[in-house]
């Protein structure tokens, strides 16, 4: 049986281990939390480096693809040093390609979104999910600078957003990941703000833990898409009174794995030893027909 395997800063709480068959290969899909423990992580790197059949960083990013430019996170980046022999990637080729359909089958399963707003709580991190809904015309803004770095300032342009990823970027890349991105325990913690743009959009749209750790009481009638969700997760978003969940990975036992996870999943099952291209994923998941899962939470 071939494994694929997610070693992540997130909490050890939602640690997950499945078995399934993909292109007729058995293959474990299991992800192992670290608490924050940026050493602990990189020592598991080290340890299934030549034993998993592929690797996925999970609860960070190894850098931010926005618009076609890579921006390294070079705090990330020493967890995978010495992963010589398993190819690892932070599930950036699906962000940028299964995530672009997010728009769509929200419409697909629901029509016409009106209105037609979104607020991305990261939107420079998940560039093909925020493409989709620029394509699909939405009115949206990005709350990247509210999030990552706590400054009460709205972006309401892909141009602006494009510029101040170029300006801001190489110097946050530098930065403490913690410092711009909850882990661990953090992830866990409740901190609402910024509720008016919660408030004003139909679609709330981005990273999972911002969501969850910053939305409001009460999201009546929102359309939540987001990434990785447990049961529980899916128990908050229907408690808070969300219409639907659109999680941009499949679910597996009540499951969404991160983009990281499937990612690496498609890698040990390709047989290439190596990351794939973003031509090379498409076919995967056409193969496989997948697409991002829809779920109604109240009518």
């Amino acid at each position: 049986m071939k494994l694929a395997l997610s070693i992540s800063l997130g909490s050890s709480k939602r640690n997950k281990r499945v078995e399934l068959e993909l292109l007729g290969q058995r293959i474990c899909l299991e992800r192992i939390g670290t608490n924050g423990d940026m050493q602990a992580a990189a020592a598991l790197f080290r340890h299934w480096d030549g034993k998993a059949d592929a690797l996925g960083v999970g609860g960070a990013d190894l850098g931010l693809r926005v618009a076609g430019r890579w921006y390294p996170l070079y705090s990330v980046q020493p967890l995978v040093r010495d992963v010589k022999r398993t190819p690892v990637t932070d599930g950036a080729g699906l962000k940028n390609t299964l995530e672009r359909r997010a728009a769509y089958v929200i419409e697909k399963q629901l029509g016409a979104v009106e209105p037609r707003r979104v607020f991305f709580t990261s939107g420079t991190d998940r560039w093909g999910m925020t493409q989709s809904f620029i394509d699909a015309g939405y009115e949206y803004v990005f709350g990247d600078l509210m999030f990552s770095l706590g400054l009460p300032l709205a972006i309401k342009s892909a141009t602006a957003a494009r510029r101040i990823a170029a300006l801001a970027l190489p110097l946050i890349g530098r930065l403490p990941f913690h410092w711009i991105y909850p882990t661990g325990e953090k992830q866990e913690q409740r901190q609402p703000k910024y509720g008016e743009w919660f408030a004003w959009a139909s679609v709330i749209a981005g990273d999972g833990h911002y969501i969850k750790r910053h939305m409001p009481a009460r999201l009546t009638g929102k359309i939540i898409c987001t990434n990785t969700t447990t049961p529980e997760d899916v128990a908050q978003f229907r408690q808070a009174g969300a219409r639907a969940l659109i999680t941009t990975t499949p679910t597996f036992e009540g499951r969404s794995f991160g983009a990281n996870l499937l990612e690496a999943a498609l890698i040990a099952v390709s047989g290439q030893g190596r990351v794939l291209r973003d031509d090379e994923l498409e076919d995967l998941l056409k193969a496989l027909k997948l697409q991002p899962h829809f779920q109604s939470l109240n009518s």
